[in-house]
C-alpha cells in the first residue's frame, strides 16, 4: 500500500512537525478548500474611515439571535433580547454578529436590516454551534474520530455545512480540537481524544469539510478552532477550571491541532474559558498575540467563548468589566460574545486612551475582511435561499451518511467465543436497558439544531434488521440514574426468555459535554445493579455501550463475551448499531482514548513518560513501582483498541535503514494479512519512542496509522516514511528540536503492542 491510500493525512509542517507525506495526503489535502486571509482591501480602509466608535465596537460584538431565538437551551444565561431590538441594533450598526438563530427568513430580516437600513450597509455574519450536524446529526466528533477516517470526517462535516447553510448560517464554532487526557471532564465528546496527531489530522480533516473548496460559496460554513488553549488540560477534569502546565507540554500537546487547523485554512479561532498557569486565556496577550499572530501568522478573527471577556472579572484577572473589556481588546480578542462589554465599553476606552485606536482598528479591519473573504459584501444574501432550505434538510444521503458514520465509529472492545455478529433469524433476542426504546439521548451532547423526531432509536433498528421481528423482547429496566417500579423483574423476565441480550446502558446525553464534569466514570448504579441481575439470567450478553467519554467497566458490564463501544451516534443510531450487530457492517473503529480500569487514574493517556521507576511487568515484583495499591499504570482498552469479524495478522517489518541521516527518510513496511472469512478493514498504526533525550520523552507516539482493506485471505504490504522532522520535541526557549540517538518504533494493532523495530538518528 502506498504512502497516503486512506490513512491519517501527511502533510508538512503541521503542529511545526512534519507528518507523512504521500499522493492524496494532507500535503494536498490541507489546501483544499483554504482561502487565505487577503491584506484589508480598500473597501475595508474606506469603511473603517467611515465608521465611528460605536459602529467600531458593533462589529466586534456578537449576540444571540433572537429573531430566529436558538433552539434548545444553549445557555441558561441568553441575552433575551427582542426582535425589535435587535432590528434597532443592527440598523444603528451596533451589531457585528448574530449566533444560533435558524431559518432564512429570520436571516433575510436581520441581513436587510443591515445591508438596506444601517449607515454603511455592512452585512452580518451568521454563526452557530454546529459540532456534528445540523437537522441531520452524526456521530459526536469523539466517536467520529474512533474511525480513524479523516475521509469520513472531512465528509461529514462537508454535509453539515451544505444542511446549515442551507439554513442561513454562514459561520460554526467547531471543529474543538482540544486534546483531552482526562476522561472526567465532559467536553472530551467534542474532540478527538487523547493522541496530537490524531487530533490534526481530524482537524484538518473537519475544517476542509465544514469550508468546502470556496468560502464564497453558498454552502460554505467558515469553520473555528477552538478552544484556544489547552482547554482540555482543566485540573481533575473540571470543566472552566484552571491549567498548570508547562510551556513545552502546551506545545508539544495542546498548540499542534490549532496550527493544523489554521494550515488548513482555518480562519477564525475561539478563545477558551480557562486560565493558564494564573493568565485567563481571554486575557492571554502572550497566546492570542505573540504566538497566534507573531509566531504563526495568523491573519483570521479570534472571538470570545461565551461571555469569556465578562469572566476576567470572576477570575481576579480584572477589576470590572470596563477592565474586562480593556484587557480582552489588548489580548487579541477580535468578537466579544454576548456579554455586550464591546459595545458599552470600548468607546469610552479610547476616549481616555487606555485603549489605543489603533488596537480596536486592527479588530474591526480583521472583522471585516472576513467578511469580505466569505463574499458577503459583493452577496450579503447569500446562504438565504428557501428553496435550498426545503432541498438540503435531511435528504437521504445525509441519512446514509450518518448511518455509514455511525457504522464506522463503533469500537469493538471485546468478542469472546465469536458471539457477534448474531444472525439475523432463528435467535430470540432481549434488548434490555434504558436505551432500548429511548429517543432522547440518540443525538448526543452538542446537537441542539437536531431533528429528535428523525432519530432511530435501537428498538426500530434491530426489529428491521430481524427476519422475524417478534423475535425481539424489549425492557427498559430502569432509567438512566433511576429505578422504574418493576423494571428489574421485568428485564430479569426477558432475559429468561431470550437466547441472547443485548444490554443497552451508559450515560444519557445530559453526562457530556459542557459543565458534565464526572467525578466517577462508571454507570449509573441503577445501570449496574441491573446489568448484575440480567447477567445472573446465565444468558450469553452483547453489551451496548452509549457514551461520550471513556467509561469505567465493572462487574457483569466488565466481563460480558461481547461489548460495543457506540457512542452518541446520532440520527441513524438504532441502524448503525444494528448493521454492526447483526454483521451487515464489520467493525473497523479504533478507541481514541485509553479505557482506565478505575476513575482514579484519570488523567490518563498511552502516550505518557515514564518515571525512574517505571510500570512493572506483569511477572516483575510489584513493589515500590509507579502503580496504583488497586491496578497497574495500564489501561482495560488501550488507545487505538478495537476488534473486528476477521482476525488480521502483522508480519514480516522491515526498515530501509536502521541509520536515518539528519536529512534522510526512513521508510517502514510490513505485511498485514485478513486470516478470517470475512472481508474486513484494519488500521495499521505506527508508534515511535526516543530512547534518551535531553527530556524525557513518551513510551510512545503516534505518528502515523493507515485503513487497510482486505478480503478473506488477502495480505498486503503497509507502507510509512519517517524524517528527523517527525522526531522532534520542544527543547530549550521553545525551540523544536530533534537529538541524534536511538529510536524504537512499532508497527502495531494499538498503543501496546505490534511489531518491533529500532532505528538511529545520526546527527547532522
Amino acid at each position: 500500500m502506498a504512502d497516503g491510500e486512506r490513512q491519517g493525512p501527511p502533510g508538512q509542517g503541521v503542529g511545526r512537525r512534519a507528518v507523512l507525506a504521500g499522493a492524496g495526503g494532507l500535503a494536498g489535502l490541507a489546501l483544499s478548500g483554504r482561502a487565505t486571509a487577503r491584506a484589508a482591501s480598500s473597501r475595508v480602509e474606506s469603511l473603517i474611515a467611515q465608521m465611528t466608535m460605536d459602529e467600531k465596537a458593533g462589529q466586534l460584538s456578537c449576540y444571540s439571535d433572537m429573531i430566529r431565538p436558538p433552539i434548545g437551551d444553549i445557555n441558561p444565561l441568553v441575552n433575551a433580547r427582542n426582535t425589535q431590538q435587535i432590528l434597532a441594533d443592527t440598523r444603528a450598526g451596533r451589531i457585528g454578529t448574530l449566533m444560533n438563530g435558524v431559518g432564512v427568513e429570520g436571516a433575510l430580516l436581520a441581513q436587510t436590516a443591515a445591508v438596506e437600513h444601517s449607515r454603511l450597509g455592512i452585512p452580518l455574519l451568521f454563526a452557530a454551534d454546529v459540532i456534528h450536524g445540523f437537522k441531520t446529526i452524526f456521530p459526536i466528533p469523539l466517536a467520529e474520530s474512533a474511525s480513524f477516517d479523516p475521509v469520513l470526517a472531512e465528509r461529514t462535516a462537508r454535509a453539515a455545512a451544505v444542511e446549515a447553510s442551507a439554513h442561513g448560517l454562514h459561520w460554526t464554532f467547531a471543529p474543538m480540537v482540544d486534546v483531552a487526557r482526562d476522561q472526567r471532564w465532559g467536553r472530551g465528546a467534542e474532540g478527538s481524544g487523547e493522541d496530537v496527531f490524531l487530533g490534526e489530522v481530524m482537524a484538518q480533516a473537519r475544517v476542509r469539510g465544514f469550508q468546502g473548496r470556496d468560502l464564497t460559496a453558498n454552502d460554505s460554513l467558515l469553520s473555528t478552532a477552538k478552544h484556544f488553549a489547552a482547554y482540555g488540560a482543566v485540573m481533575a477534569g473540571l470543566d472552566y477550571n484552571t491549567v498548570e502546565l508547562s510551556e513545552e507540554t502546551l506545545r508539544e500537546v495542546h498548540l499542534p491541532p490549532f496550527k493544523a487547523a489554521f494550515d488548513a485554512g482555518c480562519l477564525s479561532v475561539m478563545s477558551a474559558f480557562n486560565d493558564i498557569n494564573g493568565i485567563p486565556s481571554t486575557g492571554n496577550r502572550r497566546l492570542l498575540t505573540d504566538i497566534l499572530r507573531g509566531e504563526w501568522n495568523f491573519k483570521g478573527v479570534v472571538i470570545s467563548d461565551y461571555t469569556a471577556d465578562q469572566e476576567l472579572v470572576a477570575h481576579g484577572f480584572a477589576v470590572d468589566d470596563r477592565d474586562a473589556a480593556r484587557l480582552a481588546i489588548l489580548a487579541g480578542v477580535d468578537i466579544s460574545m454576548q456579554s455586550g462589554l464591546y459595545s458599552r465599553y470600548l468607546p469610552g476606552l479610547v476616549a481616555s486612551g487606555l485603549v489605543p485606536m489603533a488596537a480596536v482598528d486592527n479588530a474591526v479591519r480583521r472583522v471585516l475582511s472576513l467578511k469580505e473573504t466569505l463574499g458577503l459584501f459583493d452577496r450579503p444574501f447569500r446562504s438565504i435561499d428557501p428553496k435550498a432550505q426545503a432541498a438540503q434538510t435531511a435528504t437521504p444521503a445525509a441519512r446514509a451518511l450518518s448511518r455509514e458514520a455511525g457504522g464506522r465509529s463503533i469500537v469493538l472492545l471485546r468478542n469472546d467465543g465469536a458471539l457477534l455478529p448474531l444472525p439475523a433469524k432463528g435467535k430470540r433476542i432481549a434488548l434490555i436497558g434504558p436505551f432500548a426504546e429511548d429517543r432522547d439521548n440518540i443525538l448526543g451532547p452538542w446537537a441542539f439544531f437536531g431533528d429528535k423526531a428523525l432519530g432511530v432509536d435501537l428498538a426500530t433498528g434491530i426489529r428491521e434488521a430481524m427476519a422475524d421481528p417478534s423475535q425481539l423482547i424489549v425492557a427498559r429496566g430502569c432509567d438512566v440514574e433511576t429505578l422504574i417500579p418493576g423494571g428489574y423483574d421485568k428485564a430479569v423476565a426477558a432475559a429468561r426468555a431470550a437466547d441472547v441480550v443485548l444490554l443497552a446502558v451508559g450515560e444519557g446525553q445530559n453526562m457530556s459535554g459542557e459543565a458534565q464534569s464526572r467525578t466517577e466514570i462508571g454507570l449509573p448504579r441503577v445501570q449496574q445493579q441491573l446489568a448484575e441481575l440480567v447477567a445472573a439470567a446465565g444468558k450469553p450478553t452483547v453489551v451496548l455501550l452509549r457514551h461520550g467519554r471513556a467509561l469505567v467497566l465493572e462487574g457483569a458490564v466488565k466481563a460480558a463475551p461481547a461489548i460495543l463501544a457506540t457512542w452518541f451516534l446520532g440520527t441513524e443510531t438504532g441502524h448503525a448499531v444494528a448493521d454492526v450487530v447483526f454483521g451487515k457492517v464489520n467493525p473497523s473503529a479504533r478507541l481514541p482514548v485509553s479505557f482506565p480500569h478505575e476513575s482514579g487514574q484519570e488523567p490518563f493517556a498511552y502516550n505518557h513518560r515514564t518515571t525512574g521507576r517505571p510500570a512493572p511487568q506483569a511477572d516483575d515484583s510489584q513493589e515500590y513501582k509507579a502503580r496504583w495499591r488497586t491496578t497497574r499504570n495500564e489501561a482495560l482498552y488501550p488507545f487505538g483498541h478495537g476488534l473486528g469479524y476477521a482476525p488480521f495478522a502483522l508480519s514480516d517489518i522491515k526498515l530501509s535503514t536502521t541509520r536515518l541521516a539528519w536529512t534522510g527518510k526512513l521508510v517502514v513496511t510490513a505485511q498485514v494479512a485478513n486470516t478470517g472469512q470475512l472481508a474486513g478493514e484494519h488500521v495499521v498504526q505506527l508508534y515511535v519512542r526516543d530512547r534518551v533525550a535531553s527530556r524525557t520523552r513518551p513510551v510512545r507516539e503516534l505518528k502515523r496509522f493507515v485503513r487497510v482493506a482486505l478480503r478473506p485471505g488477502e495480505k498486503r504490504e503497509v507502507r510509512f516514511s519517517l524524517e528527523r522532522s517527525a522526531l522532534m520535541f520542544v527543547g530549550d526557549n521553545d525551540r523544536w528540536i530533534a537529538e541524534p540517538g536511538m529510536f524504537d518504533l512499532w508497527v502495531a494493532n494499538n498503543a501496546v503492542d505490534g511489531l518491533a523495530a529500532s532505528f538511529e538518528l545520526l546527527g547532522a
